[in-house]
């Protein structure tokens, strides 16, 4: 299984969560900046980290396995993490924080 694959599967149950939060609270703007500010952050950082530990060599990939775009020295399927964390955990805080009556 390529990593881009594994990434894909890892994606699934974010994006679903999201897209039943989305549908049933029907978050405002404010929210959508949050989490779009949210996973820019951690896919910056998920960047710079992981091209320095790349450069350090603490870990290394099979070129095979990998589509071959890079950013900076890490692969862009490294940036499946950080879209999943920064997608589900807000979702998942709309959906389970009850909604305020008017």
């Amino acid at each position: 299984m390529t990593y881009a694959a594994l990434a894909g599967l890892f994606l699934l149950p974010p994006l679903v969560v999201t897209a039943v939060a989305v549908v049933r609270r029907r978050p405002d703007a404010r929210w959508w900046a949050a989490t779009a500010l949210t996973v820019v952050g951690l896919m910056v950082l998920t960047v710079v980290f992981d091209s320095l530990m790349v450069a350090a060599d603490l870990f290394r990939y099979d070129e095979s396995q990998l589509s071959g775009l890079r950013l900076g020295l890490a692969p862009v399927e490294d940036l499946a993490w950080p879209l999943a964390a920064g997608l589900l955990l807000p979702s998942l805080h709309l959906l389970l924080t009850p909604q305020e009556r008017a």
